[in-house]
Parts: structure tokens; C-alpha cells; sequence
């Protein structure tokens, strides 16, 4: 008998990450990343959760329908075993259009390029890979999953900023938020673990990657987040500024003799941990550099932890309990060092982490906070966007909204 799984797609200008989940015990059956698109080092892995097998398949200059071909080679490869159900996207950007996932048609499609101008780095490529599986396998239904639809419930006072209102209006200028996918998973995941009620809790999480992003979480719904407008606002990340004063931008492209489109790109490409450090934007390599007596890389390491308690703190303001702080992502779950450091700037909460808890990436529930001596939980949950997207696809897809 066939079993029926669906597709999770995360498609980027030069990459594109899938994993085929199937349906009946949401398990992963393969999970795969293409990387170096339209060059000559083009190539595909793909990871077989069930043989543990690994391939890598050079496909030089293979563009991105190239790919999801051969992707979809592979699946039709087990068509004996699996009947594909349906694809979900990873959409970065919907506006104030999508406060939820949804079915993906023609006008889907063109409200979501119309929100291309807010993130031009990625809802293009999400785009392309939607197109893309509509021109192979038209009858297919697609489902997008909107990064920023988590967030609509932000209110108005935390959402707008203090600007001419008829910006927002009119242009749509507001605080939209990111990583919505990784915070509602950790979220559903804190509530079942802690036993918690899901109409009244509190929760902070803190998805912690290359791209970084916290949440204040209250009575299971975000009311305001660390990333605005685009991903560029909030924390320190890999190679991103996070907030900075915004009369930095004259000043640098006077003072530089460069453009406004120079300077966006240093502070998108070449500052945060990468900027600061001098050397990576690798959270492991830092922590490396930083254990040798490296002192920008002690530096980054500093102002990152600083920048994320603060965020932690601020946006705890509106919450009327708090019931734990989750780490998430790929610094939030494995970098004890980072927990710890966040932590000790948060000597207010009267947060005492667990040495060895901590060390181990939490207990069997994932805290890692002691019991006696600390106001709140800290946890460490591992995201899992592509369960999520992958389980709001069989929804949609199966009650046909």
C-alpha cells in the first residue's frame, strides 16, 4: 500500500532545501539540499532518513527547474511506496495579505509577488519555485506558508513604526516579523511539555541561527517580535546588523562615498558576528577563536549575548506571565556557552542555569534552568520548520480551503 507524503520546499536565488514527509506518522522519508545554482558547481545531497543513505549529484549550471526535476525523479523513483499529496512552500513574505497558510492559486500567486518589494532577497525565489512545480506537475496541489503570518497578531502599538502614518497606509511600512514557522512549532512544543494552558501562557523564544529572531508569545499568540520590516532589524546575526541608529545611514554613505545600495548590502552581508569578529560569521569557529584569547572574536561573542538578552527583556514588557525562555535554532540548541552568557545578562529574571543541563542541551524535556533557583524555565526545543509547513499542507490540502 502507498503511502501518501508531501513535499516541503524552501527555495532560494541560488539554493533550495526539500524534505519529503510523510503523512500518516510525520516522519521524514528523505531531506535534501541543491546548492550553487546556475554555476558550474551545481549540485544536489539528498539524506534517506530510512537506509541512512547519502547522494551527491553534480548537475553543473542546472538552474532551478533542472533541479526540482531531478527531485522529483527521485520521488517517482518510490512511486511503488509513496503517492505525493501535495507541495508546501516556504513563503518569507506575506504582507498583510496572508495571516495564515494557504492553497495556492493564480491571485495567490500575484499577491505574493506584489510583496516582493518587501523582501526582495527571497519572495522571488519562492515564487520560482511554486512556478516551477506548477509547470511540471500542474495538477499538484501547493500550499505557502508564510513566514510572517505567525505575526499578524502583533498589535498595532507594537507593530507600527513612528513614522508618517500614511506610510504604512500607503506603502505598507510596518514590523512584520520572521521565522514565524520556527517560533509556532517551539511554541507547540513548550505548551505540551510544560503542560501548559494554551489560552493563558507566556512564553519567550528565541530562534537563534545565521538569521536570528526573538518572540514574545502570550496565551499562545505573538504580540511582537525582534525582526521589522525586512529580516535585517533585531539582534546580531551571522552577517547581519541588526538595529542600528538610522542616522547611520548618511553618515556611512557620506563618509564611505558610497550608495545606499552599498551600504544595505555591508549591513547585510558583511557586519554582525562577521563584521564585528573580522574573521566568520561561524558561531563554532567564534566560540573557537574566542577560547584562544581571539579579542574581537571575545567581542562578538559579547554583543551578540548582550543584543539578545536586551531583546529577551523588552519584549517580555507586554507579557502577563512567564512560564520559560525556549532556545531554538542552530546556535539556540547546541551552543551551551551562548545560553550561558544570554542568560547572565538577564540578572533581573533571577535566571540560574544547570551546568550540566546545559551542557547536554537540556533534560528529557529540554530545560535546562534549576528548578530551585530560577523564576522561570530556560529551555532548548529543536525547531522543526519543515514538520511544521509540512503538517498546515496536509490541512489545507485535505479540507480543500
Amino acid at each position: 500500500m502507498k503511502q501518501s507524503a508531501y513535499l516541503v520546499l524552501n527555495s532560494g536565488s541560488s539554493s533550495l532545501k526539500f524534505s519529503l514527509i510523510l503523512s500518516h506518522n510525520a516522519s521524514t522519508h528523505l531531506i535534501g539540499l541543491a546548492e550553487c545554482l546556475n554555476s558550474p558547481d551545481a549540485s544536489i545531497s539528498i539524506n534517506y532518513s530510512e537506509t541512512a543513505k547519502k547522494q551527491t549529484i553534480s548537475l553543473p549550471d542546472a538552474d532551478h527547474k533542472t533541479i526540482l526535476n531531478k527531485v522529483l525523479d527521485v520521488i517517482t523513483a518510490h512511486s511503488d511506496k509513496i503517492s505525493l499529496a501535495g507541495v508546501g512552500h516556504r513563503v518569507v513574505h506575506g504582507g498583510e495579505k496572508f495571516k495564515a497558510s494557504t492553497l495556492i492559486t493564480n491571485e495567490v500567486q500575484q499577491e505574493i509577488e506584489a510583496c516582493n518589494p518587501l523582501a526582495p532577497l527571497h519572495n522571488p525565489a519562492n515564487l520560482l519555485g511554486i512556478q516551477q512545480i506548477s509547470t511540471l506537475m500542474p495538477e499538484l496541489p501547493q500550499v505557502a506558508v508564510f513566514d510572517t503570518a505567525f505575526h499578524q497578531t502583533i498589535p498595532e502599538k507594537a507593530f507600527l513604526y513612528a513614522l508618517p502614518y500614511e506610510y504604512y497606509q500607503e506603502l505598507g511600512v510596518r514590523k512584520y516579523g520572521f521565522h514565524g514557522t520556527s517560533h509556532q512549532f517551539v511554541m507547540q512544543q513548550a505548551i505540551e511539555t510544560l503542560d501548559l494552558d494554551p489560552e493563558s501562557n507566556g512564553l519567550i523564544t528565541a530562534h537563534l541561527g545565521n538569521g536570528s529572531s526573538v518572540c514574545a508569545i502570550k496565551n499562545s499568540k505573538s504580540i511582537d517580535t525582534s525582526m521589522g520590516l525586512t529580516p535585517l532589524a533585531g539582534l546580531v546575526m551571522g552577517t547581519r546588523s541588526g538595529d542600528i541608529d538610522p542616522g547611520l545611514h548618511a553618515f556611512l554613505v557620506k563618509k564611505l562615498d558610497i550608495s545606499l545600495e552599498q551600504l544595505t548590502s555591508i549591513l547585510n552581508k558583511k557586519s554582525g558576528l562577521l563584521g564585528l569578529s573580522g574573521e566568520t560569521n561561524d558561531m563554532r569557529k567564534l566560540c573557537q577563536l574566542a577560547e584562544t584569547g581571539h579579542l574581537k572574536a571575545q567581542i562578538a561573542l559579547e554583543v551578540f549575548c548582550y543584543v539578545l538578552a536586551k531583546q529577551i527583556a523588552s519584549l517580555s514588557v507586554n507579557l502577563e506571565q512567564l512560564n520559560a525562555i525556549v532556545f531554538t535554532g542552530g546556535i539556540g540548541e547546541n551552543s551551551a556557552l551562548i545560553r550561558q552568557k544570554t542568560v547572565d545578562n538577564l540578572a533581573i529574571f533571577k535566571l540560574k542555569l544547570e551546568p550540566t543541563l546545559n551542557k547536554n542541551n537540556g533534560d528529557e524535556s529540554g530545560v535546562i534552568s534549576c528548578s530551585k533557583t530560577s523564576s522561570y524555565k530556560v529551555m532548548v526545543i529543536a525547531t522543526n520548520e519543515e514538520l511544521m509547513i509540512a503538517k498546515q499542507t496536509q490541512s489545507i490540502i485535505e479540507s480543500g480551503e
